[in-house]
């Protein structure tokens, strides 16, 4: 679990860079073989695209909700946590695209009732997770600024979203560089982003990320085929969670 002074420097600086393995080797291997059963079945997707897989693949929810993640990021969301997403991203050699300056909050608007507390965990699976072939890099402590960012749009046949920030201070970036099998952590608003990779090796991650239950997912539109998972604890939102039952409902309805 998470020290003190990590919680802290969370909060104040909106990462954390545990340099530790998550996972066992025998349980990173295992989950490096999933992620290679969805990359070779991605179609007409490209590699970085592959949102989502545990919504296909309920073998991710044994990792997504294991101990080993659930104990470290419980220290920053508290004993009630809710599974949101996951996501497979990862950067082919010398074509892999840049990953443009941006806050995720920025893109989940109208999605929940508070965004303070939606924590992500970055894995790097396969292989180290360098500047050279394109690691993440964050503006440290900007996710107390949440809001004041303006975006422009950019060119996704090299970028992979439609809008990034305008302006920011690059100068002031650190770099998360990860061993095979480590892990990343970061607060949803802070800026951050990726250079493309340059190099002969992939880079791959495996995004996991979770939100207090005291949040509210909103029943809307915007949120529309979109599925939540009661990771540990109980509900304290109001949310409808995939493996938890409708009350009322009769397990043929």
């Amino acid at each position: 679990m998470l020290t003190h002074d990590d919680v802290e420097f969370f909060r104040s600086q909106g990462y954390l860079l545990p340099q530790r393995q998550l996972f066992s080797e025998e349980r990173l291997a295992q989950l490096e073989g999933i992620f290679n059963e969805h990359l070779a079945d991605k179609g007409d997707k490209l590699s970085d695209e592959l949102d989502t897989p545990h919504y296909r693949d309920a073998r991710l929810l044994d990792f997504l909700m294991s101990d080993e993640v659930l104990d470290t990021v419980e220290p920053l969301t508290g004993p009630n946590i809710a599974l949101w997403s996951s996501h497979f991203i990862s950067k082919d050699p010398f074509t892999g695209r840049e990953t443009p300056w941006h806050e995720d909050s920025a893109f989940w608007n109208g999605r929940f009732s508070a965004y303070d507390g939606i924590v992500t965990v970055w894995l790097a699976l396969e292989s180290p997770s360098t500047r050279k072939n394109g690691c993440m890099r964050v503006v440290p402590a900007t996710h107390l600024l949440y809001g004041a960012s303006e975006y422009v749009p950019t060119d996704m046949s090299n970028k992979t979203f439609h809008a990034e920030i305008a302006q920011v201070d690059e100068d002031r970036a650190v770099y998360f560089e990860l061993q095979r099998g480590e892990f990343s952590m970061h607060d949803g608003r802070i800026v951050h982003g990726a250079k493309a990779n340059t190099s002969a090796i992939r880079r791959t991650g495996y995004t996991m990320r979770y939100f207090p239950t005291s949040v509210r997912m909103f029943d809307n539109e915007i949120n529309a085929g979109w599925k939540i998972w009661l990771a540990r604890g109980e509900d304290l939102a109001g949310n409808t969670y995939a493996n938890v039952p409708t009350p009322g409902l009769r397990g043929d309805q």
